[in-house]
């Protein structure tokens, strides 16, 4: 069943529960994804980056999400992740996704509010959710910020800013990171900061940089070769904790791709003859998945489908 982002936020924020946001990059996530969603009885969204765009082509990509959605019987939505400007957004709307978000949070307010409303002029008469950032994540994503760079999302900026754009989501910064290197210490997110936040703005929140970075994927990538020293995630009672204080979207890559690659090198390692592709891939599509159910059972959106 193929649906817009708002039609699984705004039960999501309503019941306080979280609706996982999954990064595909090839037919092995959306797999597992769309496997744990119905395994799970879950709503699920799956988001795909303009490098992933660049990676799998637009057209494949759609399609192949737009025939998940049409087989399984949950709730899904086809969601771009980090697009930098409109003319992709423009495209990915044209193409048929049912979200779109566009991440101006590397302008200026005034201009990410111009930028923002002109997308949402665009998608909103298409039924198409819009999903905007204020306040920048310290990481790796489409435009890598340095950590000291970060700043975090102010209140009544979010306030003005959702009430001049018509965004259906807010993502929003409060100390979370991209990529396997989260912290240098430990995490710390400012959850004052997102209670101000949930006061002020009557939209569904979205959490990214998200990945609880889980120790058991760690341990077996690096006994199989990986080195990965210091990665480091979100701990799941924090997540817990930020969906209980509004966030209703919660984005997942890191964790997924941790799994992917452990699993790839384990089935290359202890079977060397090994060549066909399904029996290297199909053990990565099955540790995704696991990790996946994993995250729709935290979240709370397991059996709300």
């Amino acid at each position: 069943m193929f649906v817009a982002n708002k039609d699984l936020l705004l039960p999501a924020r309503q019941k306080a529960y979280g609706v996982g946001a999954f990064n595909i990059n090839n037919l092995e996530t959306l797999l597992a994804v769309t496997e744990a969603a119905t395994e799970e009885k879950s709503p699920a969204i799956v988001a795909v980056t303009p490098s992933a765009i660049k990676y799998g082509g637009l057209a494949y990509l759609t399609r192949i999400v737009k025939t998940a959605a049409e087989t399984v019987s949950v709730p899904m939505s086809l969601h771009l992740d980090h697009g930098e400007n409109f003319e992709i957004a423009s495209k990915c709307i044209a193409a048929g996704f049912t979200s779109v978000m566009i991440d101006g949070s590397f302008l200026k307010f005034e201009e990410n509010i111009t930028l923002t409303k002109q997308v949402v002029s665009l998608a909103h008469p298409k039924g198409v959710s819009v999903e905007a950032e204020l306040g920048r994540l310290a990481g790796v994503e489409e435009s890598t910020v340095e950590e000291k760079e970060a700043v975090l999302t102010d209140p009544n900026n979010a306030k003005e800013f959702v009430e001049q754009t018509g965004v259906d989501a807010l993502a929003v910064a409060i100390g979370t990171s991209h990529g396997a290197y989260k912290f240098k210490a430990e995490p710390k997110l400012d959850f004052e900061r997102l209670k101000l936040i949930r006061e002020k703005v009557n939209i569904p929140l979205v959490l990214h940089g998200a990945s609880s970075v889980p120790q058991w994927i760690i341990e077996k990538a690096t006994k199989y070769g990986a080195e990965l020293a210091g990665a480091k995630g979100i701990p799941e009672e924090h997540i817990k904790k930020a969906i209980s204080l509004g966030i209703a979207k919660i984005n997942i890559d890191t964790d997924l791709r941790l799994a992917f690659t452990a699993t790839v090198r384990e089935v290359l390692t202890n079977s060397p003859k090994e060549f066909d592709p399904r029996k290297i891939l199909g053990p990565a599509k099955d540790a995704m998945k696991e990790v996946v159910r994993g995250k729709m059972r935290l979240f709370g959106s397991a059996g709300k489908a």
